[in-house]
Formats: C-alpha cells, sequence, structure tokens
C-alpha cells in the first residue's frame, strides 16, 4: 500500500473529532445539534466517535450552528471520497498491517476477491440505499484494497466459502461468472488458498456466521473481527480467540481442498 491508500482509515474519526472540538467550543450540546439535523443525541455521539458518517444536511447545519467556516465542510469531503464506511476503518488500519488474513464468509463472495461489476452488484442492494456518489467511492475503496494480495512481505490469505456464496448471481448471472474468474485468478496466487465447503455436510463448524481472522506480522498477536445486524466488533482476549481460531481450523478441515475448491468453482462458472 501507499502511503496515500494507508490515510484512508481514519477519515471518519478526524471528522468526528473536529466536529466535537467545535460543538463544544461553541458550546452546542449533541442534543441541540441533534434536534437542529434531525439526529438523536445518540447519532450525534456515533458521528463524532467516527462510528458512523453524516448524511443529508447534517454537515452543513453543524458547520454553520458551530461556527465551523467551513472546516467540517472540507473535512467531510474526505470522508466521502475515502469510499471506507466509518465502522470499518479500524479493521482496515489492523488488515494493513496483517502477516495472516483468514476469511469464512457463507453468503457472498468476500470483498477482496470481488470484482468492480460485483461490488457494485452489492453495494446497490444495501438498505438503506446508498447515494450514488459512495457507491462509487465505495467501490474504488474496495478495488484499492486488494493490494493486499500483492504486499511485500506477502501476507498468507485463506478463505473458506460456502458454495451458497458462489451461486447468488449478484448483478446478474455474466457478473457472477467473471468474478468467479477473477476468484480462481486469485487462487494461483502462492500466498493464497481458497477452499469451498461441501453443501451437506453433517457437522459444520461455521454456524455462528461469517468471521474474519487477522495475525500480526510476528504472530505474536491474533484478532477476530465479527460483522452483524446489531454490530460490529474485535475479539482480541482469550480463550474467545482461540475459539475462533479452532473453529476455522475445524471449517479449513471439513471443507474440499484448494485443488478440489478449485474444480468446483470452475465447474460453477461453466454452468452460467
Amino acid at each position: 500500500m501507499n502511503n496515500e491508500k494507508k490515510k484512508a482509515p481514519g477519515a471518519s474519526k478526524a471528522f468526528g473529532v473536529l466536529l466535537r472540538f467545535h460543538r463544544e467550543r461553541a458550546r452546542v450540546s449533541q442534543e441541540a445539534l441533534g434536534l437542529k439535523t434531525g439526529y438523536s443525541k445518540s447519532q450525534v455521539a456515533m458521528i463524532e466517535r467516527g462510528e458512523r458518517r453524516a448524511k443529508g444536511n447534517f454537515v452543513d447545519i453543524a458547520d454553520e450552528l458551530t461556527g465551523a467556516q467551513g472546516a467540517l465542510l472540507a473535512v467531510a469531503e474526505e470522508v466521502t471520497a475515502s469510499g471506507i464506511a466509518a465502522w470499518f476503518e479500524d479493521y482496515l488500519w489492523e488488515e494493513a498491517k496483517a502477516a495472516g488474513i483468514h476469511m469464512y464468509e457463507n453468503h457472498l463472495i468476500p470483498g477482496p476477491l470481488q470484482t468492480k461489476e460485483y461490488a457494485r452488484a452489492v453495494f446497490h442492494s444495501a438498505v438503506p440505499a446508498l447515494e450514488d456518489e459512495e457507491i462509487e467511492a465505495s467501490i474504488t475503496a474496495r478495488i484499492a484494497r486488494q493490494e493486499l494480495f500483492y504486499r511485500k512481505p506477502a501476507p498468507v490469505v485463506t478463505f473458506v466459502l460456502e458454495k451458497a456464496a458462489l451461486t447468488k448471481p449478484l448483478g446478474g448471472k455474466g457478473v457472477l461468472r467473471e468474478n468467479l474468474l477473477h476468484v480462481l485468478d486469485r487462487a494461483k496466487l502462492r500466498n493464497v488458498e481458497i477452499q469451498v465447503m461441501p453443501e451437506n455436510p453433517e457437522t459444520h463448524a461455521g454456524l455462528n456466521g461469517p468471521f474474519i481472522l487477522l495475525e500480526t506480522e510476528e504472530r505474536r498477536d491474533q484478532l477476530v473481527y465479527v460483522e452483524g445486524q446489531g454490530g460490529r466488533y474485535f475479539l482480541s482476549e482469550q480463550p474467545d480467540v482461540g475459539d475462533v481460531f479452532a473453529r476455522y481450523s475445524t471449517l479449513r478441515a471439513q471443507a474440499h481442498t484448494p485443488e478440489e475448491s478449485v474444480r468446483i468453482i470452475e465447474q460453477v462458472a461453466r454452468e452460467l
């Protein structure tokens, strides 16, 4: 990653810090700002912590109400341009440093393996709907993230995927087929292994849902990242981390081998 890319994560937090500074200097409470912008006090607090992106006319109203004289408007442009969801910035910071990245996914092709058009279909599926500029910025950020495969030293990157993630035709069958061919290209990299789970297993270690495992450069530390309907969080303490790493190890043992998985993905692509 070049220095410009490394600076992208953190834009939402920078905006939040600046918002809080100008709000407190102007002696405007979070509740008062929320009343003016149509946000709740807790939503304003989330924006100030960098956990939520400001939308609509929030920035314009906040800039005027706090007397920021355009400072909030300028930084808000950086948040949109980064294309990175506020809640995902901390994860990307850790991913950029990781020597090992391991993902289990059960309902779509993971971000690092997505093509531009497949990513577009994913973002178009978002509810509530995203603005056009958000979608384009998010696609750019997602594709740029794939530089992780070519970092030096190269990280070890593994995936365990449910077959359902490889057959859902987001964007249409043509888009899916193109993405499957892209996945096969990634599988050829020496630092990448992709495995597909059997369709009808009698036992399955991934019933708790998708997750991402990260290992530090020295492999002294490990992190687990989980996303769900109720939020996103890291696990960094034992025994939780060890339990999820053990779960992933079991998933890899239950999955088809990388060689068998390539043949399965090739067959799915041919049948589209």
